[in-house]
């Protein structure tokens, strides 16, 4: 693995990202990989932050890979660079979102078994678990993370949405309660289904193997054309696993960031769906139809500012 990497980045002209801009990009990214697999959102996002030195590393920039994860096992392509031996092999992604689903794969392997059994906001006992369990030959690895997550605050990430199951976990039974708050999110059951908040309060749930807007709209007992104009989507495709589907309306701008930053292959509507902002917003911010298609590295408005 990776750990050689700046732990400050600079706000230069000449398109990097700071940490800011990378924390602000894939803390959703990270809270849902906690909800779905149960590893710590202040973990994965300083993983990130550490072994793609911010998303400015040649294999973030070059490959999309954020977590530094080397070809073992690997069938697809991959991008030669110098690390612990000469000219090693590393992991090309499609985009990074592939990058960040790979990691969590990669940490569901037996030899991270024992860290499963930590609480989600347990992020010291993660770090000191990840290098015993060899993610890294770096003998400081789990105190460059704790400093990352603590200088950051990352941790109050860890709580969004507490009480959440995880994929291995067995689908809880349905019921009606409360909603647990937590920064960043609040949690609720309603009928089986796991609701969730953004950070500007947009409610959703993440789609199951196989369902469609249809299904869903039956389990908490909508109307089908309601989850549709939420999604901006008229479309009766096969949702996929871990998407994201709205069942209130998006909002008119992003909480906290400002910026979103283009991946590859994104598209206006994925940004809308990622920031719990209404399209037709985007659109009118960017001057952009969500048909124009978009270049990687392109800075899309979130807000009116």
């Amino acid at each position: 693995m990776m750990w050689s990497v700046q732990l400050v980045a600079s706000d230069d002209p000449g398109g990097r990202l700071t940490r800011q801009q990378y924390i602000d990009a894939w803390k959703d990214e990270a809270i849902a990989h906690m909800h779905k697999y149960g590893i710590p959102a202040s973990i994965k996002l300083a993983q990130g932050i550490l072994e793609s030195g911010d998303g400015n590393s040649m294999l973030a920039r070059k490959a999309n890979n954020h977590f530094g994860i080397k070809c073992h096992g690997w069938n697809g392509p991959g991008v030669y660079k110098d690390d612990d031996a000469k000219n090693e092999c590393f992991r090309k992604y499609k985009n990074a979102r592939e990058s960040f689903e790979d990691h969590s794969q990669f940490l569901l392997k037996p030899r991270y078994t024992e860290l499963f059994k930590l609480k989600s906001t347990d992020y010291k006992g993660w770090a000191h678990g990840l290098k015993k369990a060899g993610y890294a030959t770096n003998p400081k690895y789990p105190q460059l993370l704790i400093r990352i997550i603590e200088e950051n605050d990352l941790h109050r990430f860890d709580r969004a949405g507490q009480g959440k199951g995880r994929v291995a976990q067995s689908k809880p039974a349905p019921q009606t309660s409360k909603p647990a708050s937590g920064k960043g999110g609040e949690i609720d059951f309603h009928l089986g289904r796991q609701i969730l908040q953004t950070d500007n309060r947009a409610q959703f749930v993440f789609a199951r193997e196989g369902d469609t807007y249809k299904g869903i709209a039956d389990d908490l007992q909508m109307n089908k054309w309601q989850l549709q104009k939420y999604n901006e989507d008229k479309s009766v495709r096969t949702l996929a696993e871990g998407e994201r589907v709205y069942i209130k309306p998006k909002r008119n701008r992003a909480a906290g960031a400002s910026v979103h930053v283009v991946e590859e292959g994104q598209t206006l509507w994925d940004i809308s769906q990622l920031h719990a902002v209404k399209l037709s917003r985007l659109e009118r911010y960017n001057e952009l139809t969500r048909d124009t298609p978009l270049r990687k590295g392109m800075q899309i408005k979130l807000s009116r500012r």
